[in-house]
């Protein structure tokens, strides 16, 4: 892991819903020293923002999911309309995606949103922008500038169009694109500083997770604003999380990268469940809830795993703590993977063996593991919320136990004579 990456650094929110930093580790354009903030997590409503009831539930779904940020799409003045009524309501900063329209950010400003984001491909004329960064500038709202491979070719003018396409799609189409969308963002910042406005973060997003690698470590060696990670139209969840891992742990292992977006085709709040999983994964935000390992498919599992690990992660929604609970289908890994566990359990021939920081507690027939798991992790979580335990504190060392003595066979039955040894490479049952 690299060091984060020093930026400038933008606010959003109110008194109200509270405060979102992103970016940091530079100073303030006043001199004020500023503090790296941890990376956020973003995502974006599903449904229409003109229908208010429905937004409002949907984003504070979001909210309770842990969604630090939250945008909206205002297509039409209805939807900014609407923001009037929708604010009041949540308790997280709201950001008005807005597209072709620049009379729908004015509007959005007026609501009382918390941060404005334009496409240099969909809103480029000049006053128009320069009217757009002085409503929020009278505000104080920052503005994300993104620019993104499927709106950054020209539309409008047929000749140009050709000739960018041309050049995106030719022999060295990789390096074309990032030349389009890295002089497009340089155009359009260009803007913003003859203005003398800074409040800006920056994402440069592609459906190719290789450009948008490319795109994010060439944007973070030319600008100091904070940058949006993310990669677009990245399909359902079952390939695009893949797509969207790819590009966003690399960029955040190098230390780029001050606040992300994974994007699916599917309900948003998987993308707010996956894109703090990736920044738990990486160490880059503390863990809310409990971290769940369990072990993956092989011919040793003795127990119907899989459907116990989906029932244990189901009652686990509870735990507010951050317990790490191993769930092991076999003896051959379950005693190393409980030796780190707060809470484990490895099973056998239909049964469990469960630990709490390396010490037994524990065996049980498979039907009762989960019940027996769960009020193991509930009693441990109040002890360390009484101050009577430490989370990752190992107390014991743990033995592998016989391999199948309480839970199958055993070595101990073998050197009774109770069960047949077979040495390595002799086959059964064959002349």
């Amino acid at each position: 892991m690299q060091q984060r990456r020093p930026t400038r650094q933008i606010v959003l929110g109110d008194e109200r819903v509270g405060f979102v930093r992103i970016g940091g580790g530079l100073p303030n354009r006043d001199g004020t020293p500023t503090v790296p903030a941890p990376v956020s997590v973003q995502t974006m409503t599903a449904g229409y923002t003109h229908d208010a009831e429905k937004c409002v539930a949907e984003i504070n779904k979001l909210a309770a999911a842990g969604a630090d940020v939250v945008r909206v799409a205002v297509p039409e003045k209805k939807d900014t309309d609407a923001l009037r009524e929708i604010l009041p309501r949540v308790r997280v900063p709201i950001v008005a995606d807005v597209h072709f329209h620049f009379q729908r950010a004015l509007e959005a400003v007026e609501a009382g949103v918390h941060k404005i984001r334009l496409n240099p491909g969909n809103i480029n004329d000049r006053a128009q922008v320069i009217d757009v960064i002085q409503a929020c500038k009278a505000k104080g709202l920052p503005i994300r500038v993104g620019v993104n491979e499927g709106s950054i070719i020209e539309r409008r003018d047929k000749q140009k169009r050709m000739k960018e396409l041309g050049a995106v799609f030719g022999e060295h189409k990789h390096g074309y694109l990032l030349a389009i969308m890295i002089t497009k963002l340089e155009e359009y910042l260009d803007i913003f500083y003859e203005q003398d406005f800074h409040d800006i973060s920056i994402s440069a997003k592609s459906m190719d997770a290789t450009i948008v690698i490319d795109a994010y470590t060439e944007i973070s060696k030319r600008f100091d604003h904070p940058l949006h990670l993310g990669v677009t139209h990245a399909g359902p969840k079952e390939t695009g999380c893949i797509r969207s891992i790819a590009a966003l742990s690399a960029l955040l292992c190098n230390g780029v990268g001050d606040t992300v977006r994974i994007s699916y085709a599917n309900d948003p709040i998987y993308e707010v469940q996956d894109g703090l999983e990736l920044l738990y994964s990486l160490g880059l935000r503390t863990r809310r809830g409990v971290d769940l390992i369990a072990c993956p498919t092989c011919g040793r599992i003795q127990v119907d795993l899989f459907t116990l690990v989906q029932d244990v992660r189901k009652s686990l929604e509870r735990i507010e703590l951050p317990l790490k609970v191993a769930v092991m289908g076999c003896v051959v890994n379950g005693p190393g993977e409980a030796e780190g566990a707060d809470v484990a359990v490895f099973a056998g021939d239909r049964r469990g063996i469960i630990y709490v920081q390396g010490e037994r507690v524990a065996n049980v027939p498979e039907e009762q593991i989960l019940e027996r798991l769960m009020q193991e992790c509930v009693a441990f979580e109040e002890k360390v919320k009484r101050g009577e335990a430490k989370l990752g504190e190992k107390k014991v060392d743990i033995l592998p136990p016989d391999p199948i003595g309480e839970l199958g066979s055993g070595f101990d039955k073998i050197a009774a004579g109770k069960v047949e040894h077979v040495p390595v490479g002799v086959s059964v049952g064959r002349s």
